[in-house]
């Protein structure tokens, strides 16, 4: 591994924003020249910027959960997203609010997006680890957590600017999705587990793996 160079010589907050901001850095290239790098951060200051403070928690939590009597249907939810201006099917997420944690977060978000109750799997903590969703534009971390959802989906939660629809996806439908439809990275890459894993999509969670590597 390379040994690590500052590269940002300063910082400039151009946004002030709740939930998203543009920060400019002043970046400088191997050769010793700079130049402008532009960052969006769910930060909402410089200080808090993962550069200045990498043990911040995760900035939002993904959730990865199974439904019904045989645990064989995943919940996912197809959302407009201004961005791409289409739908995209994704898992429930959201982002952890200040003093909040991720798992109480997961708890919340599924209940505003999709009406339906989650109880959380305990896991080896490198599966929930906080990971950069996009690190070439964005700062921004998320943890993705496991569990089983149950009760009965609504749209009562959701907020006026969220078009949500709630799918309880079967292997089948799982895969129609995947090879059809436009599928967030994160979301894509556990239905393809979901789809090859049999009956249990969640069996390399406890595998121990993860916990026999020192």
């Amino acid at each position: 591994m390379s040994e690590k160079i500052n590269r940002v010589d300063s910082i400039v907050q151009v946004t002030e924003h709740k939930h998203l901001n543009f920060f400019e850095l002043t970046a400088r290239k191997p050769t010793g020249k700079c130049f402008p790098y532009y960052v969006a951060s769910r930060s909402r200051s410089p200080e808090e910027l993962y550069m200045n403070n990498p043990e911040k928690k995760p900035d939002g939590v993904v959730i990865y959960s199974l439904y019904g009597e045989k645990k064989d249907k995943v919940v996912l939810i197809r959302q407009f997203r201004y961005p791409v201006n289409d739908y995209v099917y994704e898992f429930p997420a959201g982002l952890v609010e200040n003093g909040e944690d991720f798992h109480t977060a997961a708890q919340r978000e599924m209940k505003e997006e999709t009406g339906l109750d989650f109880t959380g799997l305990p896991v080896h903590p490198a599966y929930e680890k906080a990971f950069f969703t996009t690190d070439g534009m964005t700062d921004e971390r998320c943890s993705m957590v496991y569990g089983y959802a149950q009760g009965t989906v609504s749209r009562e939660g959701l907020e006026e600017s969220e078009d949500i629809e709630v799918i309880l996806a079967d292997r089948k439908e799982a895969a129609r999705i995947l090879k059809e439809e436009q599928v967030a990275l994160m979301c894509a890459y556990m239905l393809m587990h979901f789809i090859a894993d049999g009956e249990d999509p969640f069996a390399f969670l406890t595998s121990g793996q993860i916990g026999d590597y020192h």
